[in-house]
Parts: structure tokens; C-alpha cells; sequence
């Protein structure tokens, strides 16, 4: 490949000799052109506005419950819908279920069978006492006892942890909210037959909310757990509970996790919106391309352009501070969204900076 432009962007370059960091460099429009250099607007790249990421709105895990069918059986009676406020205890549904029915008449019989046992034992117990009965009798009623009783007990566990309260048999199943909140999602139907397990309301306390926000893994390696976050253009805050450790391969993104404590009743579970998220210096970061910098006396630049025309072009070389660097951006502090810098042809600007060719 011919060396020409190289040669060319020297001559230029010693031609006009060296020039101050601090120093605006002065081209000719026929220089700009010889250079290549081209220039892009800071903040205008096409990219989502700096500092400013998609969020969606979540209910935290621990502030969720879900009321669910204990056992298979008929919907005969729907309380609440979604949108409603609910008490812990608050019946929401009742359930009419032949297998509740099973495991009651089951318990009762258990029960009823458990407590004849025992007062065949109080008898034979007695009985032994005055002679009356060989041990072995007294031993095998014991025996009996002992087994009614594990069974009443495992009948009364069953119904338990089914949701059903032991009570006379016929009566439908009353399903309850397990938590004071909201009822977010009703999965069932009046007259609908469920399965055991089939979602009939989800409950969730709405505040404090979280937030899930998608940030570049560039923006997510300079943030800290703690750091305050707005929703954008209101007046709703909160601060990052958590920087996520993994990248999703499709977006180069990284998840973070913030915490909504201001404003909250003002959101919706599953809402999407913006969050802006502020510079750890306390300054407006702005997004280049790692082409636009270059380095020089152990300093970094970007070459801004103060002065434009058919008269002739000004650049000032301004030192910046790279805060991250992800592919082929780089997130910096020094330069202000609206301006314009060089992002080709940098090259030939550095050799003017430095009085040498670029190697």
C-alpha cells in the first residue's frame, strides 16, 4: 500500500511546526481534506441519551405472595379482583373440592378411631391393674393405641399443609390473603375447575419498589452499590441495591438493581421507563469513540473544535479523563454534550500537537 497520505499528513505537520497543548491548531480547508479529519457532535451519536437508561419496574421477591389452590375442586365464589386492596386473613375465594372433602372425612375418622383406642387402654390398663388381663392384651391395645393416634396425627398434618382448617364435612374451602396488599393477578375464573397448585390471586405489598435497569457494561463498571438514581423528568428517586456480575452476550448490558423509596406509589409493577443515573464525579459524562482520543506527555485528548468556516478550521487539544472504556466508546469527563470533535483524521492532529509524524 502506497505511503503517500502518511507522507503527506508529515509535511503538513512540519509545514505548520509545533504547536502548544494549550494552543488552538489552525487548519486551511484544503489541510482538513488532506487529513481526513471529520468531526462528530458530543451526545448527538445516535446512541440513548447519556446518563440516561431503560428501567422496568419490579415487586421485590420477599413482598409477593401467591394464593394458590390447596387441592383440585370447583371456584364457587370470587372476592376480589385485580387492582384491590386485600387484609391479611381477608377471605378472597372459596373453593368447593370433593378431595377436601376426602382428606376431612379421613382426619374425622382418624380422629374418632384415635380416641376409642385410647379409651380401650384407659380400660384394659385398668383391667391389668386388678388382674383381670394378661399382659400381652394390655401390651397389643397399647400397641393399637399408639398406631391411631400416628395416623390422626398424619391425617391432621395432611389437612394442614393442604390450607384446609378441620371443620364439619360439606363446608367449601375458604382461601385467604396471606399478606396486606394488592392483588396483582387473578388466575382464576368464577365456575372454573382447578388442579391443586393453580394460581388463583398473586398478592404484593407495593412499597418500597425495585428497579431492574439495563446499563452499558462500560456505564456499570464506574457505578457503586449505594449511588442515588431519578426516573426522569419526576420527582421519584432511590438508590443501586445492586451491580450485576454478568453480561448479557446480546446487548454487552449489565443488569443493575435500585430501590425506590421516594414516589413509589406512583409506579406500576412491570411499567418500563427511564432512569438517570449521575457521574460518580459529579460531572455529565459524554460517550467517544476511542479513535477521537489520543495520548501525549502521559495525558489523554480529545480535539475540540472552536472555530469553523471557509476561512479556515480551529481545534484546541483539551485533556480529558477516561472513566471507562467498553469496544469501541469511551465514557469521558471533559468534554460537554453539543460539542464538536474530531473523530477522524486524529492522527494528523496529533502530529501537529507534537511537531512529528504519527508512526
Amino acid at each position: 500500500m502506497s505511503r503517500n497520505p502518511r507522507l503527506k499528513v508529515l509535511f503538513i505537520a512540519l509545514f505548520i511546526g509545533a504547536a502548544n497543548a494549550a494552543e488552538p491548531l489552525s487548519l486551511q480547508p484544503s489541510q482538513v481534506r488532506a487529513l481526513g479529519i471529520e468531526t462528530a457532535l458530543v451526545g448527538q451519536s445516535g446512541e440513548e441519551r447519556q446518563g440516561v437508561y431503560p428501567a422496568r419496574v419490579l415487586v421485590p421477591n420477599e413482598q409477593m405472595r401467591v394464593v394458590a389452590a390447596p387441592v383440585a375442586g370447583m371456584l364457587e365464589m370470587l372476592a376480589v379482583a385485580p387492582g384491590a386492596n386485600v387484609r391479611r386473613g381477608q377471605v378472597l375465594a372459596r373453593l368447593a373440592s370433593p378431595q377436601a372433602l376426602e382428606l376431612q372425612r379421613d382426619a374425622l375418622q382418624a380422629g374418632s378411631q384415635s380416641a376409642l383406642l385410647r379409651q380401650s387402654l384407659k380400660r384394659d390398663e385398668q383391667l391389668f391393674a386388678e388382674g383381670l388381663i394378661a399382659e400381652s392384651r394390655l401390651q397389643a391395645t397399647r400397641a393399637a393405641a399408639s398406631q391411631a393416634a400416628a395416623q390422626a396425627s398424619e391425617r391432621q398434618q395432611g389437612l394442614a399443609l393442604a390450607g384446609i382448617a378441620p371443620g364439619k364435612l360439606g363446608a367449601s374451602l375458604a382461601l385467604t390473603a396471606p399478606i396486606d396488599g394488592v392483588v396483582l393477578e387473578q388466575g382464576g375464573q368464577l365456575g372454573q375447575r382447578v388442579e391443586a397448585a393453580t394460581l388463583i390471586y398473586r398478592i404484593a405489598k407495593l412499597t418500597p419498589l425495585w428497579l431492574e435497569i439495563q446499563a452499558p457494561l462500560a456505564v456499570a463498571a464506574t457505578l457503586k452499590e449505594g449511588m442515588a438514581i431519578k426516573i426522569a423528568d419526576r420527582d421519584i428517586s432511590g438508590r443501586l441495591i445492586a451491580i450485576g456480575r454478568a453480561v448479557d452476550p446480546t446487548s454487552q448490558t449489565v443488569l443493575l438493581r435500585a430501590e425506590v423509596d421516594k414516589g413509589a406509589a406512583a409506579l406500576h409493577a412491570g411499567q418500563v421507563l427511564e432512569v438517570e443515573i449521575a457521574s460518580p464525579t459529579g460531572q455529565q459524562q459524554q460517550r467517544l469513540p476511542a479513535a477521537a482520543l489520543v495520548r501525549h506527555d502521559g495525558k489523554t485528548y480529545a480535539f475540540v473544535q472552536t472555530a469553523g468556516g471557509n476561512q479556515g478550521v480551529r481545534f484546541a487539544a483539551r485533556p480529558v479523563r477516561v472513566a471507562s472504556q467498553g469496544g469501541d466508546s469511551v465514557l469521558v469527563d471533559g468534554v460537554q454534550a453539543g460539542e464538536r470533535v474530531a473523530v477522524k483524521g486524529v492522527s494528523g492532529l496529533k502530529a501537529m500537537l507534537t511537531g512529528v509524524g504519527s508512526e
